[in-house]
This record gives structure tokens, C-alpha cells and sequence, in this order.
């Protein structure tokens, strides 16, 4: 199993597509914010820490093997802003599982940019990855994650209570996930999320 995608990924009113180096100052606007960093594993970013992620596993185009994760640009179609990324990880081979992720600057939010670049990202990962699952993992209290996967089809499967030791306090963890079937099942349907 692989993915090698034609890129720009297109979608309605965005572009998917690799990161780099250019990306850096547009990255660094929301990738530094707090708020924005508050329920993801890792703390805001500097100029420097975007360099080094953008010189190493951000730069992959390509799944090629388990454990490879795409680390996809969300830009404006009309206008070519970087306004968001998305990440796309083949968790297992044998069991056809992966897992999606998503960060989007918060003066974009609201407008339906997450959820459109996720069910972008979704068709990549079973129309071409050939997944058979794909799980997002959310820290309870983003209640704006839970509503996205939610609206892709996703459902909830695990709430894990005091689940990690994070930023400092235990923190609740949301496991949803959708399956091939699922994901089939609304584009039959024509219910896929807009």
C-alpha cells in the first residue's frame, strides 16, 4: 500500500499540498499561537522549529511505506494562502489503518476550510491509500475537533479518562473513527460533508 498523489489535491475552494521552506512565515502565524496549540502534543513554534520540520518529515510527498505521514499545506485556492495544514499517518499495513490530523489558522475558522481539507484528505486515504479505517484522536475539550470529525461521518469509539499526562494536567482523550464502508456509504448516499 502506497500514495503517491498528483498534487495540488484539489477540493472546491482549497489546494492540498506539500510543504516548504516558503511556507515557514505563514506556518509560523498560527503554529506559534497558544490558543492554537492548546489540545495538539506539541508546544507553539518558533521560526526554528518550523525549519527543522520543514527540512525533515514535513517534506515527505509521499506515503511509501507503514509509518509514513503526509504533512499536507491547506491553501486558498483563489489566492494561494497557506491557511492550515493536514496530516495523513498509515498506522498499520496489515490491519489497513491510518489516522487523520488537522490545524487550521483560527481566522479561517468557522468557514468550513478543516472540514472540506479533511474530506480531501479522507479521499486519499481510501480512494487511493486503500484504508480500511481511519481514527482521529481528540483531546476532550476541543469540542471544534469533535464537531469536524463528527460532521466527516466519523463516530466516537473510545473515551479515555485521564488518558495522558498533558501540558501539564491529565487530559480526557475522544477516539472516532470511519470506515471504508462508512465512507462509501455517504458518497452513495450523497451525503458527504460540503
Amino acid at each position: 500500500m502506497q500514495l503517491y498523489p498528483d498534487y495540488p489535491v484539489r477540493s472546491a475552494r482549497l489546494r492540498l499540498r506539500p510543504l516548504g521552506s516558503s511556507d515557514t512565515q505563514a506556518l509560523l502565524a498560527y503554529r506559534s499561537q497558544q490558543d492554537v496549540c492548546r489540545f495538539v502534543p506539541f508546544e507553539p513554534m518558533d521560526a526554528s522549529d518550523i525549519a527543522q520540520k520543514l527540512s525533515g518529515g514535513w517534506s515527505k510527498r509521499a506515503i511509501a511505506a507503514e509509518g509514513d505521514a503526509l504533512i499536507l499545506g491547506v491553501e486558498l485556492a483563489a489566492t494561494g494562502q497557506l491557511i492550515g495544514d493536514i496530516m495523513l499517518a498509515f498506522k498499520s499495513a496489515e490491519h489497513r489503518g491510518g489516522e487523520i490530523g488537522w490545524m487550521l489558522h483560527p481566522d479561517y475558522g468557522g468557514q468550513g476550510y478543516a472540514t472540506e481539507a479533511a474530506h480531501a484528505t479522507l479521499h486519499l486515504a481510501f480512494d487511493q491509500l486503500g484504508l480500511h479505517r481511519v481514527i482521529a484522536r481528540v483531546d476532550a475539550r476541543n469540542a471544534p475537533s469533535l464537531r469536524l470529525a463528527e460532521r466527516l461521518g466519523m463516530r466516537r469509539e473510545a473515551y479515555l479518562v485521564s488518558n495522558e499526562w498533558f501540558k501539564g494536567a491529565w487530559s480526557d482523550e475522544i477516539d472516532l473513527a470511519i470506515l471504508e464502508d462508512d465512507w462509501q456509504a455517504q458518497h452513495l448516499a450523497g451525503s458527504c460533508p460540503r
